[in-house]
């Protein structure tokens, strides 16, 4: 595969711009980290060097100070100008961020022109290292899961195998054997984020609850349920407050979120019951027992992937800017499945699989609340699926 992402062209960019800024790549996992640093250290020149914290987390930040002293030397011996230095899974370090600080205003104060690149897949423990020590030195980039077009170009996916299969690369090659490909993301993405990103990494009292919160979630994708219905169905479920940091935790990874309700108000969106919103369908397809063929020719069941293909599509948008957020939006039984707010500009998005037009009065109702709103149809009726899904947020806002 020789596609790219475009998030590689911004990073050598930055490289050749004088030593200002950290540069932090989030994302979650499987998404291409890790192959766009080793192409980084491909295409710059002069000494570049490239370092895994994957297992060497038990050292903590003595492992850092060797590489990057070793660094300084090796620009000593070579007589370098300049240097980049790539640092992968940086949270995995205990208290990683306070001796990056360290060597990071060391280098500024002698005059050390290394450049510093930093890549994790836990967006909650990078943020939290950033926000403690690093303000003001570092410039985040996100990597999310891969667009329709981009799994397009870079696998010829049809729209419909990507409402499916989603946007992993690395399980692109099992199409046509899906029981291998439920087994790689169940396996090598569910798993390893669970496990190595939440349950490794943060306090969790009730892991089985985390799991089957995570479970249920996926089943309910797409759908507006309220915590204290989850109570009656989830084993030993605590309280409402658990299963909302739960929740987080598993936003946090790029798994599953749930929206709030829309309607302008700040307190009464964080208090609001969520919506479900799988961060990729790929997680939604692995866990369930039907197959591609199956589910596409159930209506009822094709529009809820197709549903929650355009919602993942929106949170992977919105994370790419700080004053967008994603919502939807309900009033007794109208409902416009998604609200994105870009600055002071709010558009209403309605989903639809079939032939189904936009709902009249849903839209009328939404209009009333928010004159100065635009509303737009996803489907057959309006924007073509493959139309909106290779649009950026700048362009369909």
């Amino acid at each position: 595969m020789n596609y790219q992402r475009p998030i590689l062209n911004t990073l050598l960019s930055r490289m050749k711009e004088q030593r200002k800024f950290i540069q932090v790549i989030a994302g979650p996992r499987q998404v291409g980290k890790t192959t766009i640093a080793l192409e980084l250290t491909k295409r710059l020149k002069g000494l570049v060097k490239y370092h895994s914290a994957d297992e060497t987390s038990a050292y903590g930040g003595i492992w850092i100070d060797q590489i990057w002293d070793a660094l300084r030397i090796q620009m000593n011996i070579e007589r370098a100008t300049n240097a980049v230095l790539i640092i992968d899974e940086i949270q995995k370090i205990k208290d990683w961020s306070q001796t990056v600080k360290k060597h990071w205003d060391r280098d500024k104060r002698e005059g050390n022109e290394i450049k510093l690149v930093l890549l994790g897949s836990s967006r909650l423990l990078l943020m939290d290292g950033l926000s403690e020590s690093l303000m003001g030195r570092f410039e985040i980039m996100h990597a999310g899961h891969w667009g329709f077009s981009e799994m397009q170009k870079a696998f010829g996916f049809s729209a419909e195998q990507y409402m499916w299969f989603g946007g992993y690369p690395g399980s692109a090659e099992f199409v046509r054997d899906e029981q291998r490909f439920k087994e790689y993301i169940r396996n090598t993405i569910i798993e390893s984020s669970l496990v190595r990103d939440i349950l490794l990494m943060t306090k969790i009292d009730k892991p089985a609850l985390l799991r089957q919160m995570f479970e249920v979630g996926l089943n309910y994708s797409g759908q507006i349920v309220s915590y204290t219905k989850m109570l009656g169905q989830l084993t030993d479920a605590g309280n409402t407050t658990t299963l909302a940091r739960y929740l987080k935790l598993l936003e946090q990874a790029g798994l599953l979120s749930g929206l709030n309700k829309y309607n302008g108000r700040m307190i009464e969106i964080k208090g609001s019951i969520p919506k479900f919103q799988v961060h990729n369908t790929a997680l939604l397809s692995a866990m369930k027992s039907g197959s591609f063929e199956d589910v596409l020719s159930d209506p009822a069941e094709w529009g809820s992937v197709y549903e929650s293909s355009v919602g993942a599509h929106l949170v992977s948008e919105v994370s790419k800017y700080a004053n967008a957020s994603l919502y939807y939006w309900r009033e007794n039984n109208l409902e416009i499945d998604y609200v994105v707010t870009y600055g002071k500009k709010i558009l209403g998005i309605e989903v639809k699989s079939g032939s189904e037009s936009i709902s009249l009065k849903a839209s009328e109702k939404f209009k009333a609340y928010f004159p100065n709103s635009k509303l737009i149809l996803v489907g057959k009726h309006g924007l073509r699926y493959e139309e909106f899904m290779k649009a950026g947020l700048p362009e369909i806002i």
